[in-house]
């Protein structure tokens, strides 16, 4: 496993590492908390040192997975996760004051919350789950933060940016408030390539990328005729005629690079992990099999210049989440 530094944290993180929202049971996808530890356990193995979760990840049941995964292991393991928005609203809605969303006491409260659930005594990286720009001079939440680092119950701070919204953080980031940023990033969305990576590069921000297999769809895995579970997102994200278009962009993409179906993933996070701005990439990774496939891509071996070149010309801009 090859390591990254995240930004101005310092902190050395491996590039692959271990998007915890899957083995949460949420009411999208359910999971089975032993095969998450196993695939937890795994990853350490092979040499993955960062975790993300959330609160609002089945209400504390990722975190406190992990806390199991931390009483076994020895080694040092990154935990990120974040605090959830007050009024529970997912994207940051526009002129919705700060006060709704992060007031200090809501910080405060959620993070003791996070370190009681994941048994740690400081959270090395807390992130705010929703982010909005409006609020770089609003409220009191980064007297919050700021309490949180002086009491030694939080090292680091970064957020979530909103979904398909990359540059609704840059005036944040220029601040130099904010150590790390989270962000959608792929071979179908590199709206990020466009301003935001550059700012991060610019002021040593980290840069985590999350979605970057597009929920399944950067796997090859997907055909027309695929169905989910019941209670699975994805039924929603890829309804309608959404899987036959999806379809059609991966052949374009496998015939354009000359790849087959089975290189499709590792293709997808190599491609992520080609920008020099990128700190690690979290996939969800609840088999063992993912883990190992996963993990194998974070060797430190980017793709050849000519291959990401080719990739830039797939851009897709849409946004499956919307109804």
């Amino acid at each position: 496993m090859n390591y990254r530094t995240l930004g101005k944290t310092g902190l050395e993180i491996s590039e692959i590492g271990y998007g915890a929202w899957g083995i949460g049971k949420t009411s999208w996808i359910g999971a089975d908390d032993r095969e998450s530890l196993k695939s937890l356990h795994k990853s350490v193995d092979l040499g993955l040192n960062f975790i993300d979760t959330a609160l609002g990840y089945g209400e504390g049941h990722s975190e406190r997975l992990i806390n199991e995964l931390l009483k076994e292991r020895s080694e040092t393991i990154y935990v990120a996760t974040k605090i959830p928005p007050k009024n529970r609203q997912w994207p940051a809605r526009e002129a919705v004051p700060v006060e709704e969303t992060f007031p200090a006491d809501h910080i405060i409260k959620c993070t003791e919350q996070s370190l009681r659930n994941l048994g740690v005594e400081s959270i090395d990286l807390q992130q705010f789950h929703v982010w909005s720009d409006e609020w770089v001079q609003q409220g009191d939440w980064l007297e919050a933060i700021e309490k949180l680092k002086k009491d030694g119950k939080i090292k680091h701070f970064g957020i979530s940016i909103n979904d398909y919204q990359p540059e609704n953080a840059i005036k944040l980031i220029e601040t130099g408030l904010v150590e790390s940023v989270q962000v959608i990033y792929n071979i179908f969305e590199q709206t990020p390539e466009d301003a935001l990576l550059p700012a991060c590069l610019e002021n040593n921000v980290g840069v985590i990328v999350r979605v970057a297999l597009d929920e399944g769809g950067l796997t090859g895995q997907i055909t027309p005729n695929t169905t989910f579970d019941e209670g699975d997102f994805r039924n929603n994200y890829f309804k309608g005629d959404r899987k036959q278009k999806l379809v059609n962009r991966i052949e374009k993409i496998k015939t354009d690079v000359n790849i087959s179906s089975d290189q499709m993933a590792e293709t997808a996070l190599r491609f992520v992990l080609s920008h020099p701005a990128v700190s690690t990439v979290i996939p969800g990774m609840r088999s063992l099999r993912n883990v190992e496939r996963n993990c194998q891509v974070g060797d430190g071996k980017g793709l050849p210049q000519e291959m990401v070149q080719k990739l830039k010309a797939h851009r897709w801009a849409r946004n499956f989440y919307l109804a």
